[in-house]
C-alpha cells in the first residue's frame, strides 16, 4: 500500500516552480487571449510614441505610419514564432526565457528593418531608435504578464487549501470514516480500498496543483470521492457518466470538476431525502473540450454562497491557464443546476 512521506521536500523547493520566480511563468504565446493582449499594448504604444514624437495630428498619422511599417512585421512575425517555439521557452527557466523572448524580438526587428532598406529602399530611421523601442514595448509586454500571472497565482493556493478544508470537515471526515468502520467486519475488501480511496484525495489535495494535468486523471479522483459518499447516501446518490468521447489526454487545472461533484452532492443530494442523480458528461467538440455537470437544485436552500465561491476560484484558474479561450457558464431552473465548462484542448507531450 502506498504512503505519503512527510516533507518530501523543502517548503521553498516545493512552492517555486523550475522557473526559479514563485508562481509566475511565460505566457502561454499561441492563445488567443494572449495575442488580442499583445496587439493592444503594442498598437497602443505605438499610438503613444507618434503622438509624443509628432506636434501636429496630421503629423502624428506620419509617425505612426512609419512606425507601423516595421512594428507590425515585426509583430505578426513575433507571435508566430513564438508560438510555434512555446515548447522551448516552456522548458526554460523563467529569467533564461524572458532573455530569449528579448533577444528574439530585436533580432526580428533588425532583419526587417534591413530587409525594408535593401527590398523596398523605405527609409525606416536609425536602427539603434527601433531597438531602443522594441525593448521598452517587450519590457512593458513581460512586466504585464509578470504582474498578472501574480495577480492570479493566490487563486490556486486558495484552491488547494478551500479543497483540503473542505475534505477535512468534520461532516466528511466523520461521515466517511463511520462508513469505514461499519465495512470492517462485514466487507473488509470494500473498507481497504474506501481507506485508499481517503489516501489518495489527500495526496492529491496537498500535492503542488500548480500545473495542468490529464482529464483522465482528474476523472479518476472524482470516481474515487464518488465512491466515499456512495458508502454513506447508499441509493440515495446516483452518478451517470458520459465519457465516452472524453479525450483522456486533454490537459486541464487539477482540482476543477472534483469541487464542482462536491458541491452537486452538498447542495443537491444531501437536502433531498429522496434519491438524486448526477449526471456528468465529457467529450471533445473540434478543438474544445466540454465538461457539463448536472445535479438536483432546491432554490429554498439556504448555503448557496458555498458554491458561488467554488465557481468563482475556478473562473479565474480557468483564466489564468486558458485566458479568453476558456468559458464557464452556470444555467439553473427549478429542478436542477448545470454547470459547464469549456476548455481548449490541449495534449501533452
Amino acid at each position: 500500500m502506498t504512503s505519503i512521506k512527510q516533507n518530501p521536500a523543502s517548503p521553498t523547493a516545493a512552492a517555486t516552480p523550475p522557473s526559479g520566480v514563485a508562481g509566475v511563468a511565460l505566457p502561454n504565446f499561441c492563445n488567443l487571449g494572449i495575442w488580442l493582449r499583445i496587439l493592444f499594448i503594442v498598437d497602443g504604444m505605438s499610438i503613444v510614441a507618434a503622438m509624443l514624437k509628432a506636434p501636429t495630428y496630421d503629423g502624428m498619422w506620419q509617425e505612426l505610419m512609419a512606425l507601423s511599417a516595421l512594428v507590425q512585421p515585426v509583430l505578426l512575425l513575433s507571435l508566430l514564432v513564438l508560438c510555434l517555439g512555446r515548447g522551448v521557452l516552456a522548458r526554460l527557466p523563467y529569467r533564461s526565457g524572458v532573455a530569449a523572448v528579448l533577444l528574439l524580438e530585436l533580432a526580428l526587428s533588425t532583419l526587417v528593418h534591413t530587409l525594408s532598406q535593401r527590398l523596398f529602399d523605405a527609409d525606416l530611421g536609425a536602427l539603434e531608435r527601433h531597438w531602443l523601442f522594441v525593448v521598452l514595448v517587450s519590457g512593458v509586454l513581460m512586466g504585464y504578464f509578470h504582474l498578472r500571472s501574480r495577480a492570479f497565482s493566490p487563486a490556486i493556493s486558495e484552491a488547494r487549501l478551500q479543497a483540503l478544508q473542505a475534505r477535512i470537515r468534520p461532516h466528511f471526515l466523520f461521515n466517511s470514516i463511520n462508513a469505514v468502520l461499519s465495512l470492517i467486519r462485514s466487507d473488509p475488501k470494500q473498507a481497504e480500498r474506501a481507506l485508499e480511496d481517503m489516501a489518495d484525495l489527500f495526496r492529491v489535495l496537498m500535492a503542488d496543483n500548480r500545473r495542468l494535468a490529464p482529464l483522465e486523471k482528474e476523472v479518476a479522483l472524482c470516481r474515487q470521492y464518488l465512491e466515499l459518499e456512495h458508502l454513506r447516501l447508499g441509493e440515495r446518490l446516483k452518478v451517470i457518466w458520459h465519457v465516452e468521447k472524453m479525450p483522456g489526454d486533454a490537459l486541464i487545472p487539477p482540482l476543477v470538476l472534483q469541487p464542482l461533484l462536491e458541491n452537486a452532492v452538498y447542495h443537491g443530494i444531501e437536502p433531498c431525502a429522496e434519491p438524486g442523480e448526477i449526471v456528468i458528461n465529457i467529450y471533445r467538440a473540434r478543438d474544445q473540450v466540454h465538461l457539463v455537470l448536472v445535479n438536483p437544485y432546491r432554490r429554498e436552500g439556504d448555503h448557496h454562497a458555498g458554491n458561488k465561491m467554488a465557481l468563482a476560484n475556478i473562473r479565474e484558474r480557468l483564466e489564468l491557464h486558458f485566458d479568453a479561450e476558456a468559458t464557464l457558464m452556470t444555467k439553473v431552473n427549478d429542478s436542477s443546476y448545470q454547470v459547464h465548462i469549456v476548455v481548449p484542448y490541449v495534449s501533452g507531450p
